[in-house]
């Protein structure tokens, strides 16, 4: 028996942080972990390149970095998993591929464009047993408090990301993908529809299907 592992995604200012917080409260031993983790060693370079507008790294040094960020925890999530508890994932892969696609547009590395070179250094990782996605308005993204503070808070590009997202997260062709939009919805009501997903499934019981991986 192990624990499932739920991954919320969603664009910038969607309330993600606050959904994970909240799940995490609602589901007794269960871990909470929040991508990129900033604490670690990668971590500390990824919080640099994403707060000061002037270091600098090639888009591909960018994408690589935020997968090995994935790959340090990857065992601390197995742990975790195998020993009962539920981990939730306050974004993972799909952000980093979705960020990488979007600067595609705008990158003469003919990496950037394609999905199979951004997906290939995270095969092997656990595979979330749900992937819940926050999706809504850009206006009202922007309209949030703290909007801009952070290298891809604009508005142009989040639209990218966007769509960029909705490429990469399909229900129709990956049934673990959950899309719920919360626009004019408040905390509680999106709190409520993320919960209804998760009884629906009870992935907040143990499970004796074996984990799956990225491939």
């Amino acid at each position: 028996m192990r624990g499932h592992l739920i991954l919320i995604e969603g664009l910038d200012r969607s309330g993600k942080t606050t959904q994970t917080q909240i799940l995490h409260n609602a589901i007794p031993s269960s871990s909470l972990i929040k991508f990129p983790d900033r604490s670690t060693n990668i971590g500390t370079i990824i919080n640099q390149y994403l707060t000061d507008h002037n270091f600098s790294l090639s888009d591909q040094a960018a994408h690589l970095l935020f997968s090995a960020n994935r790959w340090e925890l990857a065992a601390s999530i197995e742990d975790q998993l195998q020993a009962g508890h539920t981990v939730i994932m306050d974004r993972y892969i799909y952000s980093g591929i979705a960020y990488s696609l979007a600067k595609s547009e705008t990158s003469s590395s003919p990496e950037m464009a394609s999905v199979e070179w951004l997906y290939a250094p995270d095969r092997g990782l656990p595979k979330p047993d749900v992937t819940i996605f926050l999706t809504l308005d850009i206006a009202e993204m922007a309209a949030r408090k703290s909007w801009g503070e952070e290298r891809y808070e604009q508005t142009k590009f989040q639209e990218v990301v966007k769509r960029c997202f909705l490429k990469v997260l399909d229900p129709h062709a990956d049934p673990s993908v959950v899309i719920v939009d919360v626009n004019k919805l408040g905390i509680d009501e999106v709190a409520s529809k993320i919960w209804t997903v998760v009884e629906e499934r009870q992935l907040h019981q143990q499970t004796e299907v074996p984990l799956a991986r990225l491939s």
